[in-house]
């Protein structure tokens, strides 16, 4: 990562109260990756659900759950970005451009050229 790179970091800082090292006992951090890897297993296992639902109102039912899933799984990312522990990395806005144009040119592949995507 070049000096660039590293200046377009989007971080937190992290808590002052965790340790440096780790050791083998559960922190806040661990407890909280836990819950987020629970709640990505079952926004996955929904999603098979949803899909695989025969009756309409088990299928409501199973939306309605999997849509809490996935804003608690959401939550659990911004808690722990807002606890430092993940970073996201800015782009610099003509490489957005230009993935922009790539990914928009292929809009003419459409089978139906006068609908639009929302």
């Amino acid at each position: 990562m070049n000096q660039n790179q590293a200046s377009q970091a989007i971080q937190n800082p992290k808590p002052s109260n965790e340790p440096q090292v780790k050791g083998p006992e559960m922190n806040d951090r661990d407890r909280v990756n836990d819950i987020l890897a629970t709640e990505k297993y079952l926004t996955d296992s929904f999603n098979i659900s949803a899909r695989e639902a025969s009756h309409s109102y088990l299928h409501q039912d199973i939306m309605t759950i999997l849509n809490e899933t996935h804003q608690c799984q959401y939550e659990f990312f911004e808690l722990m970005f807002k606890q430092g522990h993940y970073k996201l990395e800015a782009e610099q806005q003509q490489k957005l451009d230009q993935a922009y144009q790539q990914f928009n040119n292929y809009s003419s592949q459409f089978p139906y050229q006068n609908t639009t995507l929302q």
